[in-house]
């Protein structure tokens, strides 16, 4: 364990041997993306939901390290009951669309060490609003079989029409003629963040799931813990 101020988190290294089975080419993870996508099943999220996990990760500008968190919050209230982080090298090219193969390894382990099981997994990227309809937030539910939302910042595809400004406005972001997700209002005056279902979701349930999770900030309060968990390792450790 590891404790930055009144926060307490379990931090470890993954070594590459861990990863390899991820070190594929780009042309490889493309053709890997195509085929998980048939298996993305989209369906309303489950009624009654205590256990909602969020990932983050951040990148060290030094050297070729990233630094993965998940943190594992309680409904109603999202309370933090856990905090997990590792590191680890990276193994894959920025490419975008092809995210997910830089971040799921690490954000798979972690989940996979919760004491608890989460219900939800929320995360910083895309779901089905990706070029192959196979974002983040999808790898990492059909890995885990677990119910996935993506929650992003900046839009990957689509088009939308203007959001109203108030707090649970929202416009449908399509792409290629196909509901993808939405740009959904969070904050009143604050710019929108780009919801999509990721896998065992649908665009409604994420759409009420999302704003449940969203009270004074932009982005939903437990991938800001995630956030905030990721920088504050990736401080600590490059520190010492």
């Amino acid at each position: 364990m590891m404790k930055k101020g009144n926060v307490e988190y379990s931090y470890f290294e993954v070594g590459e041997n861990s990863l390899a089975k991820w070190n594929v080419s780009p042309a490889d993870a493309i053709s890997i993306q195509k085929k998980l996508a048939s298996r993305v099943k989209i369906c309303p999220l489950p009624h009654r939901t205590q256990w909602i996990a969020a990932a983050d990760v951040s990148y060290s500008k030094g050297n070729d390290k990233l630094f993965a968190a998940v943190v594992l919050c309680h409904l109603p209230d999202l309370t933090v009951h856990e905090r997990l982080a590792a590191s680890a090298r990276v193994t894959f090219p920025y490419i975008p669309g092809l995210l997910s193969f830089r971040e799921t390894p690490l954000i798979i382990e972690l989940c996979e060490r919760l004491g608890q099981k989460p219900e939800i997994i929320l995360c910083d990227g895309q779901g089905i609003a990706h070029t192959r309809r196979f974002g983040l937030a999808c790898h990492i539910g059909l890995i885990l079989d677990t119910p996935s939302i993506g929650c992003a910042k900046t839009k990957l595809v689509g088009v939308h029409k203007d959001v109203g400004p108030r707090k649970g406005q929202y416009q449908s972001l399509y792409y290629k003629k196909e509901r993808v997700g939405v740009a959904l209002r969070t904050r009143t005056g604050v710019k929108p963040i780009y919801v999509s279902p990721g896998h065992l979701s649908d665009i409604p349930s994420s759409i009420r799931l999302v704003l449940r999770c969203c009270n004074s900030y932009r982005i939903p309060e437990p991938i800001r813990q995630a956030h905030l968990l990721a920088n504050r390792v990736r401080t600590d450790v490059e520190s010492t």
